[in-house]
């Protein structure tokens, strides 16, 4: 099997799972006052202190959560909470992910003054773009540190710290689950006030993932209930997700950078390949070298991914969360319109290998043999 899809999720590393496993013995509640509890909260307060090293905050900065959707909303509608009476207007980007984008369509349904600006020629969002676009009764800056659908990185530290710079009280938001453990930040370096993570796109499981939230700002909570989290989360922890989301930062701490020149090489590997087919379109070639978008000319993309996986060769066509609708992404970064149909989201993880990336051009080779009878 070669799995080309980590962009929407990731398999599992050993040490996450073994992690896993010991939370799940560790049974006891972490609210509990005896001892049973006391070692699943020690437990806990373990990977909050890994997951803050990994990023460089304070670990009283990392909030636990079911993933980043949780952790984007509860930013997204924290900010609106703590502003709503004074302040109106939200600047963002027309390409962020939906965890995002559609917290932000309910601010506007709710009165709001949304702000969409789209990329520009380059692929870029630009720090004067942002800057023009913020005045007085912005509330809340939310920008994407990689789209998940291009790979296209955006220059978030100088944007934000334009921002912070003329306006201070303005709260900064970035999605950094295609960016984490993967380029190298910190929450300083960024000038974020709110960051959301997610597990199980860096080889830890489904349903857990943090929001990182400076201990400067003060927004509501977003889950009522029992208290945990400082009150600012509630509902009970899930210790062994968290365990084995803390495993997987381990893992990768301290191999972000060897791990990125590895994935420029696999990446250069295949802008090449596809050029050597010379019916293959690399759509963006900046960004993270984790994703990259490209196009077969002629070829649907959903009859493509489907002949793909009979060679046990999984890709997507966009945006996992799409679920084969046609992407407006892909329209914001002006890939032409006549391959908008011909996409795929090529991305790789720290174990693809240059012989994935051969394998998976011949596969589309022979589909553009085979399947020539169905081209537009």
């Amino acid at each position: 099997m070669i799995y080309l899809d980590n962009a929407a999720t990731t398999k599992p590393c050993r040490e996450s799972v073994e992690a896993v496993m010991n939370g799940l013995e560790h049974f006891g509640n972490p609210s509990s006052l005896h001892s049973l509890g006391l070692e699943a909260e020690m437990l806990i307060n373990e990977q909050r202190q890994t997951i803050a090293d990994a990023i460089g905050c304070q670990a009283k900065e990392i909030y636990f959560t079911s993933g980043a959707t949780e952790s984007s909303n509860t930013a997204i509608f924290g900010a609106y909470g703590a502003n709503r009476k004074r302040k109106h207007r939200v600047v963002t980007t027309t390409v962020e992910h939906p965890s995002v984008a559609n917290p932000i369509n309910q601010l506007e349904k709710l009165g709001c003054e949304v702000v969409r600006l789209s990329p520009d020629e380059n692929g870029d969002i630009t720090p004067q773009a942002v800057l023009d676009s913020v005045n007085e009764d912005t509330f809340l800056v939310s920008i994407m540190l990689v789209n998940n659908e291009t790979g296209a990185v955006f220059d978030v530290a100088k944007i934000f710290s334009a921002v912070k710079k003329k306006y201070p009280q303005v709260l900064t938001h970035c999605d950094c689950v295609q960016g984490f453990m993967k380029l190298p930040f910190t929450v300083k370096k960024l000038c974020a006030d709110m960051i959301s993570l997610s597990g199980h796109k860096i080889y830890a499981p489904k349903g857990v993932g943090a929001l990182y939230l400076t201990s400067k700002v003060h927004i509501p909570a977003f889950l009522l209930g029992g208290g945990q989290e400082k009150g600012f989360r509630s509902g009970t922890e899930s210790v062994a997700l968290i365990c084995g989301f803390g495993a997987a930062v381990r893992t990768l701490c301290g191999r972000v950078e060897e791990n990125l020149e590895n994935a420029k090489k696999i990446r250069q590997h295949l802008v090449e390949k596809c050029s050597e087919n010379g019916g293959i379109t690399v759509n963006f070639t900046g960004g993270s070298p984790y994703i990259t978008s490209i196009a077969v000319q002629g070829l649907k993309s959903e009859v493509l991914l489907h002949f793909l996986e009979k060679k046990d060769i999984f890709v997507s066509s966009g945006s996992a969360c799409s679920k084969g609708k046609k992407s407006s992404v892909i329209k914001e970064f002006r890939i032409p319109e006549k391959l908008s149909d011909s996409v795929l989201r090529i991305s790789i993880s720290t174990q693809t290998t240059t012989d994935d990336i051969d394998a998976l051009i011949g596969a589309i080779a022979q589909a553009q043999g085979s399947l020539a009878r169905i081209k537009k």
